[in-house]
């Protein structure tokens, strides 16, 4: 009989390095981590420097302040101080540089009291400029993977479903192959020549350089050229493009020890822990709703039909924990794990859209820092051809009634001029994840949550079938947003129109 896992029993004593922990997605794993294994030796967070001083500073004011601990803080507020100040270890480093930036002995000292790897930093800015995409999403995994080896530890790296671009159907567990027009070169053992394929990125970036010295213009045109190479290899953008060739540089830099990959979908607030809804920051579905809730647009190009995968925060951080215990307590091997609910729990676009609409237009009082008054105009999700269509006569009319007014001494500047320009930024940066046309499936996660003991089962719930969306979206998550994700003073505040369209977006984590 094959003995069953336990989470707290394979991280119990271990002293685990993450990173990215001032980001979303890393905080809800640490809070788990902290909550959920009490005997865990330490918790390494590498955090690169910055202005808010060294890795001790930023996770004193960036995570540890964090209203993720809330609930610990009140059940077991000087326990978890002393947590903080004896098994939290801060080394500043910078994901991006060989050795994080320390000195050989510093590197080889951390390999030396490291048990496992958790890589949840990335850039999640889905137009980020090439280059700083390519060093944190792709380079970076150089780094992580060879401290990995000098520690002989395993690597739980943290990546997306949408490495796999293009793809349409169903989407499985294992290495996404490119569906570009642009073929990308394999090595003689079949695996793909990430490095050639870098080489070449960087050379056009070096171009890039070299005709721009305008520090906004060479930004502007370093995301294009990523939005470019990513289209033409196979992905939408470039922070999926820049993610799968990352998959690809961790398997490479692995042979033949243990890593596991984390595939998450469209992560949204938590489900349940540690409080439902918890949120940091505006996410990819909550961008169209706050552009809906300030009057900024009223149709976005969608599937209504089509499958649209989100997953809360916790039960992707469960799969990362449920990963990294597997990755510690079995045989060496690489593994590959999808966290979505496409598969068991689907939701339609056009349901999501319906069910946050009605409450938003039942309930909008209750949500104060989301809407400002009540919202009377509906949200319509329209085919490519109609929203161009719709686009190009609104922004006609838009420019003829700015003309009107600028011929009458009147500013140009108009609402729908305002809403024209932020439902263009919100379809070029949004609308492939609004037109599914696959879905992902996640039995290797399911199967694996399996060969755990009940403890950890009811600990670390992985399954979407959990999720009664209606009670999740109109009641967890829009709460979660309104409290967590936004601050009155934004809601309140007067934007000239070119900052408010780009309010709505999310804003990128940097390196999470």
């Amino acid at each position: 009989m094959t003995t069953q896992l336990s989470v707290t029993a394979a991280l119990s004593g271990k002293r685990i390095l993450l990173t990215g922990a001032t980001g979303f997605l890393a905080k809800v794993v640490l809070e788990k981590l902290v909550r959920s294994v009490p005997d865990i030796e330490a918790v390494i967070l590498l955090v690169r420097g910055g202005r808010d001083g060294d890795a001790h500073e930023r996770f004193r004011r960036q995570v540890a302040t964090s209203s993720i601990f809330d609930t610990l803080r009140a059940e077991r507020g000087p326990w978890l101080e002393r947590f903080f100040a004896e098994r939290v270890e801060c080394v500043t480093g910078e994901v991006t540089e060989p050795h994080f930036g320390l000195d050989p002995g510093g590197f080889h000292a951390l390999a030396a009291r490291t048990d496992l790897v958790i890589n949840a930093a990335a850039s999640v800015n889905f137009r980020e400029p090439l280059d700083q995409a390519l060093a944190i999403n792709t380079l970076s995994l150089h780094h992580l993977t060879a401290l990995a080896r000098a520690a002989s530890a395993p690597l739980v790296q943290v990546s997306t479903c949408y490495v796999h671009g293009y793809r349409r159907g169903d989407i499985f567990e294992r290495l996404a192959e490119p569906a570009g027009r642009t073929a990308i070169p394999r090595r003689k053992n079949g695996q793909y020549d990430i490095e050639a394929l870098v080489a070449g990125l960087q050379r056009r970036i070096a171009r890039v350089r070299e005709r721009t010295r305008d520090r906004e213009r060479l930004e502007a045109a370093l995301t294009a050229l990523g939005i470019r190479e990513a289209n033409r290899h196979g992905w939408n953008d470039t922070y999926t493009f820049t993610k799968w060739m990352g998959e690809q540089l961790a398997v490479q830099g692995m042979q033949g020890r243990a890593m596991s990959i984390v595939r998450p979908a469209i992560i949204e607030s938590t489900l349940q822990g540690p409080v439902p809804g918890w949120l940091e920051g505006v996410k990819v579905a909550d961008a169209v709703i706050l552009a809906y809730a300030r009057g900024r647009t009223s149709f976005f190009p969608a599937r209504p039909e089509g499958i649209i995968d989100v997953i809360p925060a916790d039960l992707v951080a469960n799969g990362i924990l449920m990963a990294a215990a597997e990755a510690i307590q079995a045989p060496a091997g690489h593994r590959i794990y999808q966290s979505c609910s496409g598969s068991s729990q689907p939701i339609l676009v056009g349901e999501l859209i319906r069910l946050l609409q009605g409450e938003a237009q039942r309930n909008w009082r209750q949500y104060d820092k989301l809407f400002h008054k009540e919202p009377k105009h509906r949200f319509r999700v329209v085919g490519n051809v109609r929203f161009r269509l719709a686009m190009a006569g609104v922004a006609l009319g838009a420019m003829a009634w700015s003309g009107l007014r600028r011929l009458a001494g009147r500013p140009g500047e108009t609402p729908a001029m305002e809403k024209l320009r932020t439902t263009r930024l919100l379809a070029i940066t949004f609308s492939f994840y609004a037109r599914p046309r696959y879905r992902f499936h996640n039995d290797g996660l399911l199967a694996l949550a399996r060969r755990f003991d009940d403890a950890s089962r009811a600990l670390y719930p992985v399954d979407a079938r959990a999720i009664d969306w209606e009670d999740y979206l109109c009641r967890v998550h829009m709460a979660g947003l309104n409290r967590y994700a936004l601050k009155r003073k934004e809601a309140r505040a007067v934007q000239p129109p070119e900052a408010a369209a780009q309010a709505v977006l999310p804003q990128p984590e940097a390196v999470r």
